[in-house]
């Protein structure tokens, strides 16, 4: 069989918790390319040194983007290959990932894309929600234009899938309790893959009522159902 191309730029998806998770071919390429771009360097090289991976390791994140960006296309041009990892899941959901590939490709760069963990599909697949059709939001802005999307997504019949964090949580939901309503059903999982790993499902009345008493921790993916009567509760 003829060997194939080497990329560039590999995307690789890491755990989003546990560290178990991660596929045989993300460590082999991590192993192999010349230098490894992550969002944290602290968590990332935790993960490094627990699969004894000794690595060239650069920040890559939202504030340096612009700045280490022709650098790096420049030194992939003369040949050398790099790995971006996110400090969870796959690169580019929810993270700079994206700018740094839009780049290569307008560069001619070949660009590998590896499968594995993102927190969205556990918790999508958990939430006993619909999964034929379904509306990945990411996180919401905190100010400019947060109301406007509410107000658009009230009306999206797909299921949606959100990113929150902990301390952010109960706000967000009680928005959601305002825009969608308060027997909209929903799900929230937290810690995904991890030791207190929890998902909480029921009308978003019961999950405030839930995560009010509780200190919350943890990464948060949030699923609503869409806007149809299969998602009210008082009609099921």
């Amino acid at each position: 069989m003829e060997k194939k191309e080497s990329a560039s730029l590999y995307l690789v998806p890491t755990p989003i918790g546990n560290l178990g998770d991660i596929t045989l071919r993300a460590l082999e390429t991590l192993k192999t390319v010349d230098l490894i771009l992550a969002e944290d360097t602290r968590t990332s090289g935790f993960l490094l040194k627990h699969y004894a991976i000794a690595k060239p390791l650069q920040s890559f994140h939202n504030f340096n983007e612009h700045k280490v960006l022709s650098m790096l296309i420049a030194r992939m041009n003369q040949g050398e290959t790099m790995a971006l990892v996110s400090d969870a899941g796959t690169p580019g959901i929810s993270d700079p990932g994206f700018l740094i590939v839009r780049v290569c490709v307008k560069a001619g760069l070949r660009v590998e894309c590896l499968p594995g963990p993102t927190a969205f599909v556990p918790a999508l697949v958990k939430s006993g929600l619909p999964m034929d059709r379904f509306v990945f939001e990411g996180f919401l802005p905190h100010k400019k234009g947060r109301q406007t999307m509410l107000k658009k997504l009230a009306e999206e019949d797909r299921t949606i899938i959100f990113y929150e964090s902990p301390y952010r949580l109960l706000k967000t939901l009680e928005q959601f309790r305002e825009y969608f309503g308060n027997e909209r059903v929903a799900s929230v999982s937290r810690e995904l893959t991890k030791m207190f790993e929890e998902t909480v499902n029921g009308t978003l009345d019961e999950i405030i009522h839930h995560f009010s008493t509780k200190d919350v921790k943890g990464e948060i993916v949030i699923v609503v159902g869409g806007n149809t009567a299969s998602n009210r509760a008082t009609d099921r």
